[in-house]
């Protein structure tokens, strides 16, 4: 979503119909195993997925092989499985509270969330396709226009999956996402040439680009532990930009916490995790299976007879079977029925066209 008064793109989400997040998803489980050393207990949910309920969030008192309802509060995200919290079973209607798991209900999706946020923004699509697949109480607020992204607003998105980011003042930053925690390093660049005393200047050109920074932080939804080295200034003058986190942060509706600078002078911040991050949602088999598509569909639109099939790796082939959608809606673009073909020589998030391979 994007400010029509010119400042820029404020919130950004992936909806993506054929592989939903689960946030939000009321579940009919089955206790798999009990875990006191971590305080909780393995959940079985729909379709072979597994998500982890707490004791303080319900599993006290649950033992192996019980049913449970429950409602996935994190999606599955960096290597682990969703978190969940039980569900009142008054909640579910009681032909659904027994049996064997099963999906009861979906949550809202970051559509649907984004549209409550902005009660009074239209929404654009430029195919209709997509209007079909909105949610009903939202298709009046749907308006058809020949694109939905206007210049600006397509490249601040595609800027999105770059690790690098330019700031106000000359400033750089590289986001770096480990299994740990995200690292962001800023760096002074063109700032070098303010002719003002040094640390004056490096103040003020943090001071300047940290807010856009932040945002970053929210638009990317990057969670969990983030560390972040600020350009230059010395470690006892980075107290004074306090002020600055808070304030930014404070815009964000996670409400991440600014917990302080270390020994190190590295700036933390925990933001919580409940959808998965840009760049998980991007790299990860469904975005790389529909980045595959995207590449197809303009390889093949407009071309006569038929069209070379898309070499797939094990990953990519699956994430297609699971979005039927997302190959229709090339068919339906490129004017050619997809073929693929799975390459055992290919890595599992590996595709190929007619040229060299892409590797993730």
């Amino acid at each position: 979503m994007d400010d029509t008064e010119g400042a820029g793109l404020i919130e950004y989400a992936l909806w993506r119909p054929g592989a939903p997040d689960g946030i939000g998803d009321v579940h009919r489980g089955r206790v798999a195993a009990r875990m006191p050393a971590m305080g909780g207990a393995f959940v079985d949910l729909a379709d072979g997925a597994s998500g982890f309920l707490p004791d303080s969030a319900g599993a006290a008192g649950l033992t192996e092989g019980d049913a449970t309802l429950v409602r996935v509060t994190r999606s599955a995200q960096g290597g682990k499985g969703a978190r969940l919290a039980a569900c009142p079973a008054d909640t579910v209607p009681a032909p659904d509270r027994t049996g064997p798991p099963a999906l009861l209900a979906r949550g809202p999706s970051p559509l649907e969330v984004l549209a409550a946020a902005w009660p009074d923004a239209p929404i654009l699509i430029d195919d209709a396709s997509v209007g079909a697949r909105l949610p009903p109480a939202l298709r009046e607020r749907v308006e058809r226009v020949p694109n939905a992204f206007d210049p600006e607003t397509e490249a601040a998105s595609d800027a999105l999956d770059d690790p690098a980011v330019a700031l106000p003042g000359g400033l750089r930053a590289t986001i770096t996402p480990t299994p740990a925690l995200v690292a962001i390093d800023m760096d002074g660049g063109a700032a070098s040439a303010d002719r003002r005393a040094k640390q004056t200047a490096q103040f003020a050109a943090n001071r300047d680009a940290l807010p856009a920074l932040l945002h970053q932080i929210r638009l990317r939804n990057l969670s969990g532990a983030i560390v972040l080295d600020v350009a230059g200034l010395a470690i006892r003058k980075r107290q004074a930009l306090r002020p600055v986190f808070e304030e930014s942060l404070a815009r964000d509706p996670l409400r991440p916490r600014f917990l302080g600078f270390t020994a190190l002078g590295l700036a933390e911040i925990l933001r919580p995790r409940i959808r998965p991050p840009l760049h998980e949602l991007v790299s990860g088999p469904h975005g790389q299976a529909l980045r595959a598509l995207r590449h197809w569909v303009r390889a093949t639109h407009g071309t006569p007879g038929t069209a070379a099939p898309l070499r797939v790796g094990t990953d990519i082939a699956r994430a297609l079977d699971r979005d039927p959608g997302a190959v229709a809606d090339a068919a339906r673009l490129s004017g050619h029925v997809p073929t693929r073909q799975f390459d055992p020589s290919l890595p599992p998030l590996g595709w190929s066209l007619s040229g060299p391979e892409n590797r993730p």
